[in-house]
This record gives C-alpha cells, sequence and structure tokens, in this order.
C-alpha cells in the first residue's frame, strides 16, 4: 500500500469510528442532560469508536493476520492502553468546549479537534507498540 493509500484509508476509518463515536453519543444524550448523562454518552461513544477502529486498523492499516482469543485479547488490550492518553486528548477537548460554549455544536467541534490530534498520536503508537509485526504499518 502506498503511503498516501494507507493516510486515506487510515483517515476514512478515522471517520467513520468519529461518526460511530458521535452517533453513540446522541443516542445516550435522548436520555436526558447533566453530568451524569454527559460521562456516560463520552464513555460509550468512545467504546463504539473503539471496537470500530480496532477491527477496521487490524485488518486495513496493519494488515494483522492473527486469530484467537490469546492474539485478539492481548493486541486488543495494548490497543486500548494505546488509547488511554489519546482520549484523555479527546475528552479534554471535547469537555473544555462543552465547558466553555456550553452548546452541543461546540461540544462536538470539541469532539472533532480532539479526535483528529488524538487519532494521528494513536497511528504512531499503535505502529510502534501494537502491531510491531505488521508488514503495512511499519513502512509509513
Amino acid at each position: 500500500m502506498t503511503l498516501h493509500g494507507l493516510i486515506f484509508r487510515y483517515s476514512a476509518f478515522a471517520v467513520l469510528a468519529t461518526l460511530a463515536n458521535l452517533g453513540t453519543q446522541r443516542v445516550v444524550f435522548l436520555l436526558g442532560d447533566g453530568p451524569l448523562v454527559f460521562v456516560a454518552a463520552l464513555v460509550c461513544g468512545t467504546g463504539m469508536g473503539l471496537v470500530l477502529k480496532y477491527l477496521l486498523d487490524k485488518r486495513w492499516i496493519f494488515a494483522d493476520t492473527g486469530t484467537g482469543l490469546r492474539a485478539h485479547g492481548r493486541k486488543f488490550s495494548l490497543y486500548t492502553l494505546m488509547g488511554v492518553v489519546t482520549t484523555a486528548i479527546f475528552w479534554g477537548t471535547e469537555t473544555a468546549f462543552w465547558a466553555i460554549w456550553q452548546t452541543d455544536r461546540m461540544r462536538e467541534v470539541g469532539a472533532l479537534l480532539g479526535l483528529t490530534v488524538g487519532y494521528v498520536t494513536k497511528y504512531q503508537l499503535d505502529r510502534r507498540f501494537v502491531f510491531t509485526d505488521s508488514q503495512l504499518g511499519a513502512r509509513a
């Protein structure tokens, strides 16, 4: 895969995961508002985006062919661990935008900004620490 193809594919998957994340948040926000609903929306949205992005990255970005519970469990655990820092970037940015402007539109702008910075950082972490046996991810 070319570098441009990798960037396009990774960006497309980031968009899909972002849409899944924000869509899940919107569903949770149908339950109401307030701090508990906000936290529930962040957690549920992040979980949905995480699982979708892992499955897409594993197969289509890093060409990881490992199968079985042990292989998936180890890689998903590392993938999730690498996401802790990037999730803090995302949550912090989204929360700051919500706290400052207190509108759904600005909260989502903050989420998009945080997710963008987070995904760029996450690719580098995943390439170096999670999918270390990958041929595709190692070339970029």
